[in-house]
């Protein structure tokens, strides 16, 4: 890699299980994460660059996730930035449904992947092209910010494959096909040349959906 260039590294993180819904919609409802299994969080720290910037959410599963990482492995975890545009996609007046009544009101129709398709926008909510649109928004502030750091985001599904929409260039509805499971690892390198700014530089994808427990990225 040519010296000139400059590495902003993401390490995005999807916030532990919450389970105690149900198997409810929560999209922005802020339900807390169960987060009671240490080794998992131990060896996800250990994965985790030291001396980088934390982002999460306004929303408490990424929080208590992000603490959760701290304590459980060697890492010193510093004041986090609160980035509401890394928020999960709103679902509006879908949050608190079970998948199943949701398809009720949908006449039996879901989308393949996610709930609706990227363009439509739920009932009092928002649809998964708004969320690419502030998730992109976020990234490039940040970028800035902190031109050449680790920055580690601990967020959710759905923001996390907004970040992957916007690193690869492709279709909304394609980006949704990605798997993000809970506290899996996607790691994206931003690339910019001397003195070149967002919207500028290219993107490579290190890892998408990384298990924890693989062995350390380089």
């Amino acid at each position: 890699m040519n010296d000139s260039l400059t590495i902003t590294r993401w390490w995005w993180v999807r916030h532990a299980p919450v389970t105690s819904l149900g198997g409810r919609i929560y999209g922005q409802d802020d339900p807390p994460a169960d987060c009671d299994d240490a080794t998992l969080f131990a060896t996800l720290a250990r994965l985790l660059p030291a001396d980088a910037v934390w982002v999460t959410s306004q929303l408490q599963r990424t929080h208590q996730t992000a603490a959760a990482i701290a304590a459980a492995g060697p890492l010193e975890l510093p004041p986090a930035v609160i980035e509401p545009d890394f928020a999960e996609q709103h679902f509006g007046e879908w949050q608190g449904l079970t998948n199943e009544e949701l398809r009720e009101r949908r006449n039996g129709e879901l989308s393949r992947f996610w709930l609706a398709p990227a363009h439509e926008a739920p009932p009092g909510g928002e649809s998964f092209l708004a969320v690419i649109d502030r998730v992109a928004a976020g990234m490039a502030r940040l970028n800035a910010a902190h031109r050449g750091r680790d920055i580690v985001a601990v967020a959710h599904g759905g923001s996390i494959r907004a970040a992957l929409a916007v690193a690869l260039g492709i279709e909304p509805d394609r980006a949704l096909a990605f798997s993000i499971d809970n506290c899996s690892l996607t790691r994206l390198d931003h690339i910019a040349g001397p003195g070149e700014e967002q919207p500028g530089g290219q993107w490579r994808i290190a890892a998408v959906n990384l298990h924890p427990r693989l062995p350390r990225l380089g």
